[in-house]
């Protein structure tokens, strides 16, 4: 299947989509406690999509090989690494959690995640969910035409091997679109000047899932879906869909209540700022519509 850029009209339909997606995990933020389960944040989400007008993406999803997913999102708490599904334990003080919610609005998918750290935590899992935080954005920061998703990989590999963590890699972002799943696959590891070309209108999930101990992994029990850590060790991940502009990147998923780019990152609103004007005047983005 060949990597196709979305055209401006497709750009702005997936820039409210991912808008919607963060804003969902705004909603979630204050109520993630201790106390609370994960069935809990599950049901909140429903409800925050009802109001958007938006659904959910994991509700049924089935590719091949795998059972439907029963669930809204997805939370992996402390060794699960992805694909947690929701139940009724309690959270409790010291766990940190993934939440990964995926929405549709009008036939377009919005994907992203976020690390809460319930109550307090150790120091050791409050460092493995900023510096995964810090590892995503070091990936993000290498999207630009004529970059190559080799260099995201290994900027992100060096970053996270770098300070002792592993990185995972049964596992990557992934274009999206129309469908949850598109080309490319978005590898968190690898060499610089390899892979794709990216070009403006390209747009992609980075979602690197750092493990505090071994980069191996496992399936857990019989649910077809959860994953964890071999070791056991804590596991954290961060996501941000992506779009490639003529001049650089714009991070489709960015809210309110979205945690600000480390200070390494131009400010937000200026390269959003620059990505619109030149996705509107330059002769690039003439040859991405």
């Amino acid at each position: 299947m060949s990597i196709i850029p979305k055209t401006p009209d497709q750009i702005e339909s997936m820039r409210v989509a991912c808008r919607l997606a963060s804003e969902v995990l705004d909603a979630l933020t204050p109520r993630i406690v201790p106390g609370i389960s994960t069935n809990d944040i599950d049901r909140w989400a429903a409800e925050v999509m009802v109001t958007q007008g938006s659904k959910s993406a994991t509700v049924g999803y089935q590719p091949p090989g795998y059972p439907p997913f029963p669930k809204s999102l997805c939370t992996s708490v402390n060794h699960v690494v992805c694909h947690g599904i929701p139940n009724d334990k309690a959270l409790k003080k010291g766990d940190i959690v993934n939440v990964d919610v995926t929405v549709i609005k009008d036939g377009w998918y919005g994907d992203c995640s976020r690390m809460f750290v319930v109550g307090d935590a150790s120091i050791a899992a409050k460092r493995l969910c900023s510096l995964t935080f810090e590892a995503m954005w070091t990936g993000i920061a290498q999207v630009k035409p004529s970059a190559r998703l080799g260099d995201v990989g290994y900027a992100i590999q060096r970053f996270a091997e770098g300070k002792g963590f592993s990185v995972v890699r049964e596992f990557c972002g992934h274009g999206i679109g129309q469908r949850f799943h598109e080309e490319p696959q978005v590898l968190h590891y690898g060499r610089p000047g390899t892979l794709d070309e990216l070009v403006p209108g390209m747009i992609f999930t980075i979602e690197p899932m750092i493990n505090l101990g071994r980069r191996e992994v496992k399936e857990l029990g019989n649910d077809g879906w959860t994953i964890v850590t071999k070791d056991h060790s804590l596991s954290a991940q961060w996501e941000h869909t992506v779009l490639v502009t003529p001049t650089g990147f714009d991070v489709l998923t960015m809210s309110d209540g979205c945690p600000a780019p480390p200070a390494f990152v131009p400010p937000f609103a200026t390269w959003q700022r620059i990505a619109a004007q030149q996705t509107a005047h330059s002769p690039a983005a003439a040859v991405v519509a």
